[in-house]
């Protein structure tokens, strides 16, 4: 694209003025760096300052009364969530939760969810998926006696390709219907960016007998999804890529609401996801909130919470059908300008799905040699984008606060790098 086109998709911008709402950080330069890297740590809300600010005067002020006599009165923060959540995952607010972190809550989900038996205790999930979640579902398996080696079912992409099809990860969850207990997937794939198809997921899932759960890290305010019209069993995300809410901001969980009454379910409890009715009356008996809530440990953590709004008050302002549009406009705009400055060489290609269906706003570029120079050049000219290894430079154009013109600056520096290095 010219530098015509690139002006004139940002001055016919809906979003254009978002922007405006975050902290772009500067270069060696002091000018405001071209910043891709909003799928590993979103930048900061300008009101986020704010929002810490009143609590930490509500709490200088106030002490221990600020639990019901601040501003926005700490026994009841975790309440004002659910409605903001509930639109980013496509779920009803008592299936919605904010609380503690993403891994936390995956072992919690798990520990309801993964009910492994002689017969049926596989879990079947993608290859290469982000280590945490690997991590925490082989521990998961060996905490219930079984080998990960025989229980874990990881699904590789085809051999010369990078991505997984729908057809086959199905044809896998049917192979091992016998034996699967869980299926659990990413919804976005932190290296490739493949949107996976959830909803044909979930029913193939289902249909072997298994139960089926979604770590949203890299999804959540990237696409927009239908959890409870899928059926998804549970899900767990982060905030701190795409919902901008700062490192370690508090995750998040999903539980239908099928599952919402269900006290038979086992969990890990705490006293915050007891009946809040009852909650401080220090009974001995657990009571379980109904929906996502009745899964929480502890009170909620008041200050990354207070962050964590002023993000989600962006989102709901700017709404995910236009973040949509704009996220697949402004990935298309990267796609064609990496295929530009790779157009001469055989040594580097995309892998994320060119169908803007089964992606976000990420693009990952494989690289059969000098990757690294040329991620450090990138960074070196102010261009933030990510490494992951051996080989793969991640670029995620984030709607909110990335321009077409950024895109169009990482474009010139990308290709005289290419023309370097390749």
């Amino acid at each position: 694209m010219t530098t015509t086109d690139y002006e004139t998709l940002d001055k016919n911008d809906e979003l254009a003025g978002f922007r405006a709402r975050f902290h772009i950080p500067l270069g060696a330069d002091k000018k405001p760096v071209h910043y891709f890297c909003g799928n590993s740590l979103g930048l900061q809300p300008i009101a986020a300052h704010g929002a810490l600010t009143q609590e930490l005067n509500d709490w200088r002020q106030l002490g221990v009364e600020g639990h019901f006599h601040a501003k926005n009165p700490w026994f009841s923060y975790h309440a004002m969530f659910p409605e903001l959540l509930a639109p980013l995952v496509g779920a009803k607010p008592i299936e919605v939760v904010a609380m503690n972190s993403l891994t936390v809550n995956l072992h919690l989900m798990l520990t309801s969810f993964y009910r492994p038996t002689a017969e049926r205790h596989t879990i079947i999930m993608a290859g290469r998926d982000f280590p945490s979640d690997r991590f925490a579902i082989e521990s998961q398996i060996r905490l219930h006696g079984y080998d990960p080696e025989q229980a874990m079912i990881e699904i590789q992409p085809v051999p010369g390709t990078h991505v997984l099809t729908t057809d086959q990860i199905v044809k896998a969850i049917e192979e091992h219907r016998d034996s699967a207990a869980l299926v659990m997937f990413s919804g976005v794939h932190f290296l490739t960016g493949q949107y996976f198809d959830l909803e044909r997921i979930a029913q193939a899932a289902h249909a072997a007998g298994a139960r089926v759960g979604v770590d949203l890290a890299h999804a959540i305010g990237n696409v927009e999804m239908r959890l409870h019209d899928w059926n998804v069993d549970f899900a767990v995300w982060c905030s701190y890529k795409y919902l901008n809410s700062g490192p370690g901001g508090v995750g998040g969980a999903f539980v239908h609401e099928r599952h919402a009454a269900n006290s038979d379910l086992p969990r890990l409890a705490g006293w915050w996801g007891n009946d809040e009715t009852t909650r401080f009356e220090m009974e001995r008996d657990f009571n379980a909130m109904p929906g996502a809530s009745g899964w929480q440990l502890s009170n909620a953590q008041v200050l990354p919470l207070a962050v964590h709004k002023t993000a989600l008050d962006v989102f709901a302002e700017a709404g995910m059908a236009r973040i949509s549009v704009k996220r697949d406009t402004l990935t298309r705009f990267a796609e064609h300008t990496i295929d530009e400055a790779l157009k001469h060489t055989e040594s580097a290609r995309i892998i994320t799905p060119r169908d803007p269906r089964h992606r976000g706003a990420q693009l990952s570029v494989a690289f059969d040699k000098s990757g690294r120079q040329i991620f450090e050049g990138l960074i070196a000219a102010g261009v933030i984008v990510d490494w992951r290894s051996p080989n793969i430079i991640r670029v995620a154009p984030a709607p909110l606060y990335t321009s077409y013109a950024d895109v169009a600056a990482f474009g010139v520096v990308f290709e005289s790098l290419v023309k370097k290095y390749l």
